[in-house]
């Protein structure tokens, strides 16, 4: 159905749905990049499910709970990754999904979703004992998803995230979901993703095509512990769609996506943000 300001919201138009909807006047992409929460039956959101197939099977087969989305340096869409991901995640029935958002430096959560800035968050959290994840997370329940965003705090974010409180936040949301996904900030211009690298228990690298430098990619995972490195995700690589695969995509974007398999992982050419490739250790070994 036509939504305010024009944006197409598939289900009813109402609470949350409705408010991320107005929220996308100022910024006509917002409804493209959250396919997983305003067009869950888009073929873009169907590439989410396949990133949420590798994070529930690595959570069957190595524990995963807690993943943490980071990128190399900035503006590769790590943000709306980490959105589409926890969204495709809370569609499974009875899920217990929380988002976010431990970017102090730059916090886009609450920016990016059209919620107000005024309620506590992480931040918070952290430095007033008074206040608890469960008292301070926003629940979207069209989507079945709750968010913490970043908050306010009078501390410098390295800082922060030293605070023995900041491992007893993530031990709490362990206890209280099945799944915790965070937007943390870019791993080699500043060291807060090494801070939070023993808390959690992986790294998906949001990587943009044609963008990204190899050697920034290179630095990135060389500071990583290559055990928590569970998957690549790579965004806006323009290839075209071969004929042969065009009738497995949305017949209107024929000329948008398509998928190949190759010795044990998967390869996603598309021209959209939103529609990642990924790749993950379980696949096996990639090619350079």
């Amino acid at each position: 159905m036509l939504a305010p300001h024009g944006l197409t919201v598939e289900g009813p138009t109402s609470g949350d749905a409705a408010a991320l909807a107005a929220s996308a006047a100022p910024r006509v992409l917002l409804g493209e990049c959250l396919a997983s929460l305003l067009r869950p039956t888009s073929f873009e959101a169907e590439r989410y499910r396949v990133l949420r197939h590798a994070v529930e099977t690595m959570r069957r087969d190595a524990h995963l709970q807690v993943v943490a989305v980071t990128s190399p340096g900035t503006a590769d869409g790590k943000t709306t990754t980490a959105i589409n991901l926890a969204g495709a995640l809370a569609q499974a029935p009875g899920a217990r999904v929380l988002l976010a958002d431990v970017d102090f430096r730059r916090p886009a959560l609450t920016r990016q979703l059209g919620l107000e800035d005024r309620r506590p968050g992480v931040l918070d959290v952290l430095l007033q004992p008074e206040f608890t994840v469960a008292d301070s997370v926003r629940r979207l329940a069209q989507f079945n998803l709750s968010v913490l965003p970043a908050g306010v705090g009078a501390v410098a974010p390295y800082e922060a995230l030293k605070l023995p409180r900041f491992e007893e936040l993530l031990e709490e949301a362990r206890q209280r979901y099945d799944y915790v996904v965070l937007d943390t900030p870019p791993f080699v211009p500043v060291p807060d993703g090494r801070l939070i690298s023993g808390c959690v228990d992986g790294f998906l690298v949001v990587v943009a095509a044609h963008r990204t430098p190899r050697k920034e990619l290179a630095e990135a995972l060389g500071l990583m512990d290559p055990a928590k490195v569970v998957g690549l995700v790579f965004n806006g690589d323009d290839a075209p769609i071969p004929p042969y695969y065009s009738r497995y995509a949305d017949p209107r974007r024929r000329d948008r996506s398509w998928w190949r398999y190759h010795r044990g992982f998967y390869e996603r050419r598309t021209q959209r943000e939103e529609s990642p490739s990924t790749w993950s250790r379980s696949d096996g070994p990639r090619d350079a």
